[in-house]
């Protein structure tokens, strides 16, 4: 009786061409649903429709068009509709958003974009992807699989959150990082910059990524394949069926390989006869990576009692070999980690939840997967993959069979209600729970396995908006808890060798708050302002260690922010033809207990550390030109000057050598520069080529405090400069093949610690959508 209700509305979009226009927005205007329109021009909405409505049609650079229809409960309506191109509507240039892109493009936060469907032809990861926009860097410590840092506006780490669909991706283990998933898993990527909107509910000190994924809009099926330098293979399949009954099913597949194998330049002494080779230009031997994911959801949409209600499991596995510790100088031949992720999901998404006007999504998660790390060969390698056989049992760091289980859950949920036209209020909670249990097979009497590492935390949120014509305005207030469960070794005898446990447990609650605003000076320019006073409570691998290369520190206090942004827009059109948008902000934060890596005593390892107060201010600044949709380029650059501001040492008198000195081991000046063109009809219609061009550049930085050591001896990063050049031949709308280079000129880059990245490397990519 219920699928006999259901009505579908589907159309397709066109320009005055008879071109398919991809990305238009389509609202049906008395529900405020919204759609986006696919690749062919086309959108459907499924639900119980009956009666008058209108749809609301917009896309950038034309006419808006609203067309009144009437349709009857369980019948079908279709469109076909052209816009008509214009010069008037130029505010459609503004960044896109979380879900409805002419929603989000008037909010008050100061959000960027990712276009993600624009780079399916691409090889990157969702990593590579944000590593282009003004005001983010990706650090990494090698090739494929290696560890990442993400930085923002000075912000790095933890201190970002990254969501998928709006779910936090805290609880997500080794095998399912943003440097592994493909880029044609996404949608659209958001950087939400220095204030962080309640909906997303996470304690984010200086920014969020959310990442969209491809939504249930109809039945999709596309594969691909990449091959490339280093031996590195990756592939993706991403499927959905859609019924007319509202019945969906989802699966998203992926694998990564590479032997990592790119060259180095390392100084080498022999290990027998102590013989010292300076600058030796050495072959990685011990940094294969692959891991293997896929989703899965199944569930209705379009039904009464749910818009949206999936049951879901990712399932994946990874395995990694450890080349070098946090510093290039260690170099290691058998140590390797595997893991993997058993994750079931439930989402449920209701609009008119209960009342009308009442909108609810709930989402929870827990991953039960096992990390292992396997460090059972007493050798000592050097980087010619000589290595020295010890006797008796031993590891090349700490003879390990350690497994462990972090059995990390998150829910969430989030209440909408809409009081009126121009105000909305919203209820957000997000609660994740951390208890890594585990054993190591090679001394599973020892008590120190059996002591409790649990860590559980809380962040509520309430939020009210308001919106008028040209201005909205946003405010929030954050309530932090997290309680860590933890046991500290001591002696009770005295004697030598004595040892016993005893269990702690620290909590912590704090209150946020912030305000958004945003004004529309007229059509062509937008001003944003926005402030925060933020919480960043400590993960658990920042507290326990990751059993890698970062040991725990279970003194780490929750870090504090204030956050104030100031942004500009202002887009134009020149002839109809030239489209130019300017995007600039300013930001300063004054953070507390700042959370850093740093090098732990033996310099082979890191530990996060709290330094007493940090001060950030920097600018970022974007301009693109675009011409008729052929040509496209841009250029964005993000400076950030990070300052220790901890005047005295903790127990000191005396005022700090590194007082104002500028954070070591952290880029303050970096940018992007990209130009494509696209080649249409090239031999017979729908035949494209497409050229692309991107430039990545980083200034020198020190890796230590500038203030300590002579010239001579000081640490740094030189200049870096990264080309990149991308090919897509489009054969027809059905395959397409993409020929890259990266790090075109062979340059050596560094990252984290100096840590050499990979040299040039070339990848070809077939991508076929079947559906």
């Amino acid at each position: 009786m219920a699928q006999s209700t259901q009505s579908k509305i589907t159309g397709v979009v066109k320009d005055d061409t008879n071109k398919d226009i991809l990305g238009a927005t389509v609202i049906i205007k008395e529900t405020n649903q919204g759609v986006v329109t696919d690749h062919s021009g086309t959108f459907s909405f499924l639900g119980n429709y009956n009666g008058d409505y209108t749809l609301v049609i917009s896309y950038l650079g034309f006419e808006t068009k609203q067309i009144p229809f009437n349709i009857k409960s369980g019948a079908n309506k279709s469109f076909s509709l052209v816009l008509n191109p214009t010069n008037t509507e130029l505010d459609e240039v503004l960044v896109t958003g979380k879900s409805q892109i002419q929603k989000v493009k008037e909010r008050a936060f100061n959000v960027s974009v990712v276009d993600a469907e624009k780079l399916h032809n691409t090889s990157l990861d969702l990593a590579h992807a944000l590593d282009r926009v003004s005001g983010v860097r990706i650090r990494e410590s090698g090739g494929v699989g290696s560890q990442m840092s993400f930085s923002l506006n000075g912000f790095k780490g933890n201190q970002v959150r990254f969501f998928i669909d709006g779910v936090p991706m805290d609880n997500f283990g080794s095998s399912f990082q943003i440097n592994n998933i493909p880029v044609n898993m996404a949608e659209r990527i958001e950087v939400y910059k220095g204030v962080v909107p309640v909906g997303l509910g996470a304690d984010a000190l200086g920014g969020a990524v959310n990442i969209i994924t491809n939504t249930y809009k109809k039945s999709h099926l596309e594969a691909s394949y990449s091959y490339g330098s280093f031996n590195t293979h990756r592939s993706t399949v991403n499927a959905i069926y859609v019924a007319k009954s509202g019945f969906v099913a989802q699966v998203n597949a992926f694998q990564n390989y590479s032997d990592n194998n790119y060259k180095v330049n390392v100084d080498v002494a022999d290990l027998n006869t102590g013989e010292y080779f300076p600058d030796q230009t050495v072959e990685r031997f011990h940094d294969t990576y692959h891991n293997e994911t896929v989703i899965v959801n199944t569930g209705v949409v379009g039904k009464k009692f749910a818009d949206e209600l999936l049951f879901g499991i990712t399932l994946g596995q990874n395995y990694k070999e450890i080349q070098t510790g946090a510093r290039i100088v260690s170099v290691f031949g058998k140590w390797h980690t595997r893991g993997n992720i058993i994750m079931p999901s439930l989402k449920y998404k209701k609009d008119d939840f209960i009342i009308k006007d009442l909108d609810l999504k709930f989402n929870a998660n827990i991953n039960l997967g096992q990390e292992k790390n396997i460090d059972t060969v007493n050798r000592r390698y050097n980087w010619f993959g000589d290595y020295k056989e010890y006797d008796g049992p031993g590891g090349e760091r700490s003879y390990s069979l350690y497994k462990y289980k972090n059995n990390a859950g998150i829910s969430t949920a989030n209440l909408s209600y809409k009081i009126n036209d121009h105000s909305n209020i919203v209820l957000s909670n997000t609660y994740n729970t951390f208890d890594r249990v585990g054993q190591n097979e090679l001394n599973p009497d020892s008590e120190i396995y059996e002591q409790p590492k649990k860590n559980k935390k809380n962040i509520t949120g309430l939020g009210f908006d308001y919106k008028r014509d040209n201005w909205n305005a946003s405010i929030f207030l954050k309530q932090y808890f997290q309680k860590n469960t933890f046991a500290d070794a001591y002696n009770p005898t005295g004697n030598y060798g004595d040892v016993a446990y005893r269990d702690y447990t620290d909590k912590f609650n704090a209150t946020g708050y912030g305000l958004a605003l945003t004004h529309f000076i007229n059509e062509n320019l937008q001003v944003k302002a926005s402030f925060e006073e933020s919480y960043r409570l400590p993960e658990a691998n920042e507290i326990f260690g990751d059993e890698i290369n970062l040991e725990g520190n279970k003194d780490l206090k929750p870090e504090n922010s204030s956050n104030y942004n100031l942004g500009l827009s202002y887009w134009f059109y020149v002839n109809k033809r030239h489209q130019f948008t300017i995007n600039t902000s300013g930001f300063y934060r004054n953070t507390t207990d700042f959370i850093r890596e740093k090098f732990s005593p033996n310099q082979a390892t890191t530990t996060m550390d709290n330094l007493g107060a940090v001060t950030s201010a920097g600018i970022e600044a974007e301009v693109r030109y675009a011409l008729d949709n052929r040509l496209m380029m841009g250029a964005n650059l993000t400076y950030q000057n990070l300052r220790n501001n901890t005047k005295y040492e903790e127990g000191q008198t005396v005022e700090s050598i590194v007082y104002k000195d500028r954070i070591p081991n952290m880029p303050y000046l970096y940018g992007n520069a990209d130009v494509s063109y696209n080649f249409p009809n090239i031999g017979k219609k729908n035949r494209q080529l497409n050229v692309g061009y991107n430039l990545l550049y980083v200034h020198a930085f020190y890796l230590y405090w500038p203030s300590l050591g002579s010239d001579s001896s000081k640490l740094d990063i030189p200049d870096q400069i990264s080309h990149d050049i991308t090919s897509t031949f489009f054969f027809n709308e059905k395959l397409q093949f993409t020929l890259e280079c990266r790090n075109l000129l062979d340059e050596t880059l560094y990252d984290n610690f100096s840590l050499q990245k990979p040299g040039r490397s070339f990848t070809g990519k077939l991508k076929y959508t079947f559906l």
